[in-house]
């Protein structure tokens, strides 16, 4: 099993963000990248929906011979993934607002956390929260419109710009020092982010933190590919716009990038 590739999957293209981080530590590995764009987002979709799209996805990433699955979705890790565990025996990676380490460094004791309303509203992120955030003004924004932006490609746009103003304004004027990106889309705005909000704020996501933690599983369950063997190869599928996926990697040196995919 260990030949056998990685498989990762979003509402999305924002998963990429999640796959690059995981190709840099595990360069050897193949990796199956599904984006299912076609019902993005699940940011606002109901639990029960989220957890069918997931299964969904899972099959087909099974189907395709994978030994590992990343979720690389913050909404579909926070409303699936004890369902998902509990029903296949490939191991799973979650995705979730990396709180704790927000929460650690804050020294204004308030943070911030841009995310879809399907992660805001789960029992996971509420129970993360209270975990690692006892005592920490936790400023929870959902950010409504910008997975859409993103997956048309509109990212450093004048309506993209406007959203992100509403969203980040209000927390910055609380006090935020830390704000967690509860998306992985959102790494894609990190350059205009900066743009709007001070250099002292800290930016976090969870996309090293996942690379690591696919590596450690790996590890742990014998299924690491030698580093002796050639490079792993890529496959990204796509149910929606071929296009955008290959925008967004159009710099990875990778044949054939993206192939549409009905599914």
């Amino acid at each position: 099993m260990n030949k056998g590739p990685i498989g990762i999957f979003d509402s999305g293209i924002g998963g990429t963000s999640i796959w690059r981080e995981i190709n840099k530590v595990l360069p050897y590995e193949s990796t199956v990248y599904l984006a299912d764009s076609k019902n993005a987002p699940y940011g606002e979709k109901s639990k029960e929906q989220i957890l069918q799209l997931s299964i969904k996805n899972v099959e087909l990433l099974l189907q395709k011979g994978c030994k590992l699955i990343v979720i690389a979705c913050n909404t579909a890790t926070t409303n699936a993934i004890k369902e998902l565990r509990a029903s296949y025996s490939v191991p799973m990676i979650g995705i979730e607002p990396a709180i704790k380490p927000a929460a650690l460094n804050s020294k204004t004791k308030t943070i911030g956390v841009l995310a879809t309303k399907g992660t805001l509203s789960s029992a996971l992120f509420n129970n993360t929260s209270e975990i690692y955030a006892s005592g920490i003004k936790v400023l929870d924004q959902v950010g409504t419109g910008l997975v859409e932006q993103i997956e048309k490609g509109e990212i450093n746009t004048s309506k993209t710009r406007e959203l992100l103003q509403s969203y980040l304004g209000p927390m910055l004027s609380q006090g935020m020092d830390q704000l967690v990106l509860g998306c992985t889309h959102y790494p894609y705005l990190i350059p205009l982010i900066r743009e709007i909000l001070p250099e002292n704020i800290k930016i976090i996501d969870s996309g090293e933190g996942v690379a690591k933690q696919t590596r450690n599983v790996l590890q742990l369950n014998n299924l690491l590919a030698t580093e002796d063997g050639p490079s792993g190869s890529q496959q990204f599928f796509t149910n929606g716009d071929v296009e955008v996926l290959n925008f967004f990697l159009r710099d990875v040196s990778v044949p054939n990038k993206a192939q549409f995919l009905n599914f």
